[in-house]
């Protein structure tokens, strides 16, 4: 490696590409911990945010920024040039899924054509966008090498480092999860882990980058399969007479080999619906097949439909008729207490209905209005109903979507005509007789 030094200068410099739910956070644990973080975006308004000391993540507090950006650690910019002062770069950018389910890595190689040209020798890239095995050592080296006529390995270092983020759990600690990094070359390795070592207390070293990427799919797989498990056997045991919920409860009781997962309308969020089909459609560049995974996919897949059939029986059985029935969806983020919809389960479910003719609607208190996705545009600028008993006890049936703590589902018990529970909100919460019912 031909560099200028064999190690991070004591005032230490950095970029993080991609301000959303990885990126920004990143940034502030960094600043924190003394590195001049510049944030590269190409949405300004991110830009314009981050620069006044405004949050637009619910999680992450304003203040926090500020404390950041007022004490000069912390700056953002919409120009790539910024690359050229820094001493790493760390790509924090989608990476989702085509129309055909087919990986889609163009926003990391767009980044990487974006950077390669202010790159200098003894420089760190560090991806961190969950993608398959080899989009590090293959994809992105050879874009950022025939862009900036360097050498990986050799004029500069490359590496991968999975994110793991998990929003709305407030005893989940950046700096306390373990980091897993994995470099392309021994040095690159030992380059990358002395930077994150800056910021978590944690790093664990793998031997490539490939073992770095395959690591952050089995995360995310062995969630998919076992959710896909416990959703299966909703539709099982629901036949049977049997709560899925309170058979998994009980379960959770044994001390060994055993860990709970637990069901509900559909997956949802940036990594479990995504990550599985990157590694099936990269095995099959090696002749493998992963039954298993797709297997997993096809179940979770299915259950928004497995709700909605189920909302249409319990309206039949009321003498109503799920078209022309007003449908409310309680709770448009994928998961509990955060402002995160990327690919929330809740889209499909108001898709599903409106296709069947029903009048759909949404409350969260998380998010007042949809913003654009690139999934379902339809619903841009739709806006969450409010929370009073006019406006629940007008709708024919709520679904309980994403359970959100702070709803009041006391009121939602007496205010609602018809429930529809995904979730299990309503275990313990006092509703009338034949009113609430699981999906």
């Amino acid at each position: 490696m031909r560099s200028n030094s064999d190690s991070l200068s004591i005032k230490v410099r950095i970029a993080i590409i991609g301000l959303g739910y990885v990126g920004l956070p990143l940034c502030l644990q960094f600043a924190r911990k003394g590195v001049h973080v510049v944030g590269l975006d190409t949405d300004p308004a991110k830009v314009k945010a981050i620069n006044t000391g405004q949050s637009y993540i619910q999680h992450i507090k304003a203040a926090t920024i500020r404390e950041q950006v007022k004490a000069g650690r912390f700056s953002a910019h919409t120009d790539f040039s910024e690359v050229t002062k820094v001493e790493a770069v760390i790509i924090c950018v989608p990476t989702p899924l085509t129309k055909n389910r087919e990986p889609d890595i163009s926003y990391v190689l767009k980044t990487g054509k974006s950077i390669a040209p202010h790159l200098r020798r003894g420089m760190l890239v560090v991806l961190e966008s969950t993608t398959y095995p080899g989009t590090t050592d293959e994809d992105l080296r050879l874009v950022l090498e025939a862009r900036s006529g360097l050498e990986a390995g050799r004029d500069f270092h490359l590496a991968f480092s999975p994110e793991r983020e998990d929003p709305g759990n407030p005893t989940s600690q950046l700096a306390t999860i373990p980091k897993v990094v994995g470099g392309f070359t021994p040095a690159c390795l030992a380059r990358a882990c002395k930077l994150y070592r800056r910021a978590v207390k944690t790093v664990v070293p793998v031997s490539s980058c490939r073992v770095a990427e395959a690591t952050k799919l089995l995360e995310n797989i062995f969630r998919s399969v076992n959710i896909a498990l416990v959703n299966e056997l909703k539709g099982v045991y629901a036949a049977m007479g049997i709560d899925i919920w309170e058979v998994v409860n009980a379960a959770k009781t044994k001390p060994f080999g055993f860990m709970p997962f637990y069901p509900g309308p559909g997956l949802g969020g940036h990594c479990i619906p995504i990550d599985p089909f990157y590694l099936t459609w990269k095995a099959r560049e090696y002749g493998q097949n992963t039954r298993f995974i797709e297997l997993a996919g096809e179940i979770n897949t299915a259950m928004p439909t497995y709700v909605v059939n189920r909302v249409a029986e319990v309206l039949n059985n009321r003498h109503c008729s799920l078209k022309s029935s007003r449908v409310l969806l309680l709770g448009l983020a994928y998961k509990p207490n955060v402002d995160d919809m990327r690919e929330s389960p809740t889209f499909v479910l108001m898709d599903l209905l409106a296709e069947r003719g029903a009048t759909v609607a949404y409350h969260d208190p998380h998010i007042p209005q949809i913003n654009p996705t690139r999934e379902h545009p339809h619903w841009t600028g739709t806006n969450s109903v409010p929370w009073n008993r006019k406006t629940i006890s007008g709708y024919d049936v709520v679904i309980i979507a994403t359970a959100h703590k702070s709803v009041n589902y006391s009121e939602l018990g007496r205010w609602a005509k018809c429930i529809i529970d995904t979730r299990n909100a309503m275990a313990g919460v006092k509703s009338g007789e034949g009113k609430v019912f699981k999906a």
